[in-house]
C-alpha cells in the first residue's frame, strides 16, 4: 500500500516546493520595496485612528520582522496563480479528459475569489472593526496600535476572508467532477450556518461586527454555491419526487 503512495507523495512533494519557490522568489522581490506595500497595508487603520494617535514599534526587532511578514504576504498574494495552478496539476491524475480541461478556469477564478475576498476585508472588514475596536476604549485611553500586532491581524483577516470566497469555486470543481449535488448542500445548510459562524468567530476581532461582516457574505456564498451545483451537477429528479412523497 506504501509503494502505491510513493509516486503521490513524490508528486505532492514536487507541487509544494514549485509553489513555495514562488513563494520565496517573490518575497524577495517584495522584500525590496516592503515600505509601499506597508503604507498600502496601513491605510485602513490610519483612517480611524484618533487624531493624537500614530502607529508605534514596542520591539526594536519589530519593525524588521514585520517587514519581513508584508514580504512574505506581497510574495504569497502574487504566486497565488502559480499555487493553484500546482494545486490542479497535483489533482490532475485522478481526473477525467474532459475534467482536466478546467484547469484555465480553476486557476483563474480562485485566484479572482481569493482577491476579491481580500478586498472585501480590506475595504468594509478591517476599517469597521478597526473602527469599533478603536473607538470602544479611546475615552479612557490613547490608543497607539503596535505595526507588529496590526499587520499580524491585518494578513490573517485578508488570508481568511480570501480563503473563504473559494468557496464556490470548490463547489464547482465538487459539481463539475460528481462529487457534490445541489440536494447534498441544500440538506447540509444548517449545519454550514454554524461552521460558518464558528469560522468567522476563529478567524475575526473578537467582536461581533466583525464577525458579522464574515459570517453573512459566505452565507451568501454558500447559496451561490447551491445554484452553482444545481447548475453543473443538479440532483437527480427521482430524489427529489421521493422526498415530495
Amino acid at each position: 500500500m506504501f509503494e502505491d503512495l510513493k509516486p503521490h507523495i513524490a508528486d505532492l512533494r514536487k507541487r509544494l516546493v514549485i509553489s513555495a519557490l514562488s513563494v520565496i522568489t517573490m518575497f524577495f522581490v517584495c522584500f525590496s520595496f516592503y515600505e509601499p506595500i506597508l503604507n498600502w497595508m496601513m491605510v485602513p487603520v490610519e483612517a480611524v485612528l484618533p487624531a493624537n494617535s500614530q502607529m508605534v514599534a514596542v520591539e526594536i526587532q519589530e519593525t524588521f520582522f514585520t517587514a519581513l511578514k508584508v514580504a512574505f504576504f506581497g510574495g504569497f498574494i502574487i504566486s497565488l496563480p502559480v499555487i493553484f495552478w500546482q494545486l490542479w496539476l497535483f489533482l490532475a491524475p485522478g481526473l477525467y479528459d474532459h475534467e482536466k480541461k478546467l484547469v484555465i478556469p480553476f486557476v483563474l477564478f480562485g485566484t479572482i475569489m481569493f482577491l476579491i475576498g481580500a478586498s472585501f476585508a480590506y475595504y468594509i472588514v478591517v476599517p469597521l472593526g478597526f473602527d469599533f475596536l478603536i473607538a470602544f476604549g479611546s475615552a479612557v485611553v490613547t490608543v497607539l496600535p503596535s505595526i507588529g500586532a496590526y499587520v499580524d491581524f491585518f494578513t490573517k483577516l485578508l488570508f481568511g476572508f480570501g480563503i473563504a470566497f473559494e468557496l464556490p469555486v470548490i463547489t464547482f470543481f465538487l459539481a463539475k467532477i460528481g462529487i457534490v449535488d445541489d440536494r447534498m448542500l441544500k440538506d447540509f445548510f444548517r449545519y454550514a450556518v454554524v461552521i460558518i459562524f464558528v469560522v468567522a468567530a476563529l478567524l475575526t476581532p473578537p467582536d461581533v461586527l466583525s464577525q458579522f461582516l464574515m459570517a453573512v457574505p459566505l452565507l451568501l456564498l454558500y447559496g451561490v454555491s447551491i445554484y452553482i451545483a444545481k447548475v453543473f451537477n443538479p440532483a437527480p429528479k427521482e430524489e427529489d419526487e421521493d422526498e415530495e412523497e
